[in-house]
């Protein structure tokens, strides 16, 4: 067996015996996560050097692949996204260790590692599955581990909003499942190659159908999102910079796979999608402007976000589909980094501040001006300023429906641009008010560990627009399906 099949076992498995490691030793469970993340990233590393170098590697699970077994796969599209996780992840787990020191956090402490472990498994089994079942397994994997970091900190909110987020996902994974169920009925295969030469009967239509509903709860498009601002609002700062950044990606990231190898069922049902987004860019962005907290206000930004994500799949219609999903990889690559380090950002803001009312922030003596920076920077790429990967997947979203003769999107990701430039200005400019403070201002209290974190995850959103054409070819190799190069 090569080192290329060793590293993608090992991303899927080091996390799972991390997990159960850090549950069993509950003392060292931070150091466990640390080496275990450690290792993993080594793992994606090796793994996207090989992809480079060699092209899409296929590692038939047991030596029967499909349609008889399983076959692991990693392609440029799947290695950018292995990498995404790793380097968000780890970034987050340190921010961790400093967020969750308390001593009143030793129950958080506890379970967040190996939660997060498994949440980690279950993200990297989505990333390198090609049979839609093993998929399934693999976003149940997830969302249980998810419901438990929503929970995490025990109030009465997170565990209102933990509940709502489990009912969510079980209903999108039973959905999910009946759409498997009937592919393999018409079909009787499961794996992507598989799909790729598929009739498009109603029966396939039916089953396309069902599965990208599910989906949809799963990644809280519009209209159904009601389960996400309050899950990653009330979900400590750590947790929510996960849920945000990386769980609900897993979610988009096999919209894109579906989209790639199964027909379309048609130009219409594509163009629902799309006003789908745009509802969610519009009503995430009036709610965030409402929002009276701040990380609900960052949360209702997710809402829109994503909207912006499945405009961007639908921005060129079916035709278009082909080169569509580029734009909306490199909004959601922006997004999941962009988004951990202003959740982390908030989430100090809050420690510092003792509260995250927004409408109080200017009042605030104290100013943590490295998490105030940081909060500023992330929002930089999210409302899509140059140079920041942000903007480039907006201006690769408009290139194409320009090209296309779609204007209608441009016109609903340039709404989506001034709400959230009015929504995160609402927070920028309590930053740098000072004259409703009746007192001295106070000394500032220095950085921690945890600044050093989102800090860095807001620097790299900014950075990699500059490195978009290198990320571009990069995702672009194993396309289409069953290519090398």
């Amino acid at each position: 067996m090569t080192l290329d099949l060793d590293m993608m076992m090992m991303a899927i498995f080091l996390p799972l015996f991390g997990a159960i490691a850090a549950f069993i030793l509950p003392r060292a469970a931070a150091l466990v996560g640390l080496v275990t993340l450690a290792l993993t990233t080594g793992a994606v590393i090796a793994l996207g050097l090989e992809v480079r170098q060699s092209g899409a590697v296929v590692l038939p699970l047991g030596g029967w692949g499909a349609p008889l077994g399983i076959d692991l796969r990693a392609d440029g599209l799947s290695v950018a996204m292995l990498a995404l996780t790793s380097a968000v992840g780890f970034l987050v787990s340190i921010a961790a260790l400093d967020a969750l020191k308390g001593a009143d956090q030793a129950r958080e402490r506890q379970y967040f590692w190996p939660l997060w472990l498994l949440l980690l498994t279950g993200i990297n089994g989505v990333y390198l599955s090609t049979d839609i079942f093993n998929l399934y397994v693999m976003i149940e994997v997830i969302a249980l581990a998810a419901v438990g970091l929503t929970v995490l900190s025990a109030t009465r909110a997170a565990v209102q909003a933990g509940l709502e987020y489990m009912y969510a996902s079980i209903l999108g994974a039973l959905l999910f499942l009946m759409g498997v169920g009937f592919i393999y009925l018409q079909i009787g295969r499961l794996d992507f190659t598989g799909l790729m030469g598929a009739e498009p009967t109603a029966a396939l239509i039916a089953a396309v159908a069902l599965m990208f509903v599910g989906l949809a709860l799963k990644t809280a498009l519009f209209p159904l999102h009601l389960w996400l601002p309050a899950a990653h609002a009330n979900a400590t700062a750590p947790a929510s910079a996960l849920l945000s950044g990386l769980v609900v990606k897993a979610a988009l990231y096999i919209v894109l796979r579906l989209a790639q190898y199964m027909p379309f069922p048609s130009e219409t049902l594509l163009t629902l999608v799309g006003l789908m987004g745009a509802g969610a860019v519009i009503w995430g962005g009036i709610q965030a402007l409402r929002a009276e907290r701040l990380k609900l206000l960052v949360a209702w930004s997710t809402v829109a976000q994503i909207g912006l994500i499945f405009v961007a799949f639908a921005r060129a219609g079916e035709v278009g589909l082909t080169e569509s999903w580029k734009a909306a990889a490199l909004l959601i690559l922006a997004h999941g980094i962009a988004k951990a380090a202003m959740f982390l950002a908030a989430g100090r803001i809050k420690d510092e501040i003792g509260h995250d009312v927004i409408r109080d922030l200017d009042r605030a003596p104290v100013r943590p001006t490295l998490a105030q920076f940081t909060f500023a920077l992330a929002a930089i790429s999210l409302i899509g300023l140059p140079p920041s990967l942000g903007f480039i997947g907006k201006w690769s979203l408009m290139e194409g429906a320009l090209v296309a003769g779609y204007w209608h999107w441009v016109a609903v990701t340039m709404l989506g641009t001034l709400l959230s430039v009015a929504y995160f200005s609402r927070v920028l400019s309590a930053f740098l008010r000072f004259d409703r403070i009746r007192t001295p201002v106070a000394e500032h209290q220095g950085w921690a560990l945890a600044d050093a974190a989102p800090l860095t995850l807001a620097l790299t959103a900014i950075g990699l627009g500059l490195m978009a054409a290198p990320i571009l070819r990069f995702i672009e190799i194993g396309y289409p399906f069953g290519a090398a190069l």
